[in-house]
């Protein structure tokens, strides 16, 4: 009798360790939140599921752009000290050339393997779909590289316009976009000829470029101009002007799948708006926190991610309520956000 009843609390202790053990394990995220820190220099690695930041990787100085691509995460890293509007740069301390390229972090090794020589002073960059080509704005050289992955080569320069920032390539690969602050236009480069084919004006200060997934229409976010330019890439040249309220600054923008909705950040507005793109109005607008830049939607569509430089962290944004479900910290100056599948 007593070794049955001491097998039966056996069982029943062995199920509750195990029990215990399954409870305690944390569940394998389904994807995860990548953000680059332009002030500390390093990528945050956050679970939104536990929600807290799991990794932060050193990358070197002024992380900011960040895309990924076949089991690699790029990240454009720039020497030059930061030049905000307003700062006098004869001031500023001499840009260290040996920090500027491409950072490329192995999501597998969970490690940075090498860094790419990514032109003078980049800052945005997109890349083909077949991950063979880097396209880089070089911010101080007024123009793009064009970069050869397999051989970390510089293939060609082209001037788009005084500094450039935002890099997208059309969703067929045949052009990339490319925006420029101070001349306030777009440039279209031919990637098959790598020539700059046409340059269109759009407003004050546009950061940045997302397209409808079948290409028909792009949209160029003007800080300054307080605005959202509509370009047909058919015709390649303007088509429409989508304005927001004052104090609204659009800067990156995120677009859902089947295009229906873009996501805009706005900087100082402290607001994401969301762009109906058949109506080609706002249809919503939430506030996030300071000053957001980078965003990024989840797999599911279901949360919006924005990093928020000046309060070094990032936002998640429950899209069905359009509130913020809470405020996770990442690094000093959270500048751009990828979120990838696990």
């Amino acid at each position: 009798m007593k070794s049955r009843l001491f097998a039966v609390i056996s069982t029943a202790a062995l199920f509750l360790l195990s029990l215990a053990c399954t409870s305690s394990a944390p569940p394998k995220p389904s994807y995860l939140v990548y953000v680059s820190n332009e002030g500390s220099g390093d990528m945050t690695i956050i679970d939104p599921a536990q929600p807290v930041a799991v990794g932060t990787v050193t990358l070197g100085k002024r992380p900011r752009g960040i895309h990924a691509s076949s089991g690699f995460i790029y990240v454009a890293l720039s020497g030059s000290p930061a030049a905000p509007p307003g700062v006098d740069e004869s001031t500023l301390p001499p840009p260290d050339k040996s920090a500027d390229g491409i950072g490329v972090y192995d999501i597998a090794q969970k490690k940075v393997i090498k860094k790419l020589f990514g032109g003078s002073d980049p800052e945005q960059f997109d890349i083909s779909k077949d991950g063979r080509f880097l396209y880089v704005s070089n911010e101080d050289a007024d123009g793009l590289s064009i970069i050869d992955l397999t051989s970390g080569k510089v293939l060609s320069t082209l001037k788009t316009g005084e500094e450039p920032e935002g890099v997208t390539l059309t969703p067929d690969g045949k052009f990339v976009y490319v925006t420029s602050e101070n001349d306030g236009t777009v440039a279209i480069i031919d990637t098959a000829a790598a020539k700059v084919v046409k340059t269109i004006e759009v407003g004050r200060r546009p950061r940045s470029v997302a397209f409808l997934p079948n290409g028909t229409r792009a949209f160029v976010t003007n800080e300054n101009g307080g605005n959202v330019t509509v370009l047909d890439c058919v015709k390649q040249e303007v088509a429409g002007s989508i304005a927001f309220e004052t104090g609204m600054k659009p800067m990156g923008t995120a677009m859902s799948k089947d295009g229906s909705k873009l996501y805009v950040s706005t900087g100082r507005g402290r607001k994401v708006a969301v762009i109906d793109t058949a109506s080609q109005k706002i249809t919503a607008s939430f506030e996030v926190g300071q000053r957001p830049w980078g965003i990024a939607l989840s797999p599911d569509e279901k949360m919006l991610f924005t990093a928020n430089g000046p309060s070094n962290d990032v936002s998640v944004v429950d899209l069905a309520t359009q509130t913020v479900v809470r405020k996770i910290p990442a690094g000093d100056k959270p500048w751009g956000v990828i979120v990838l599948p696990q």
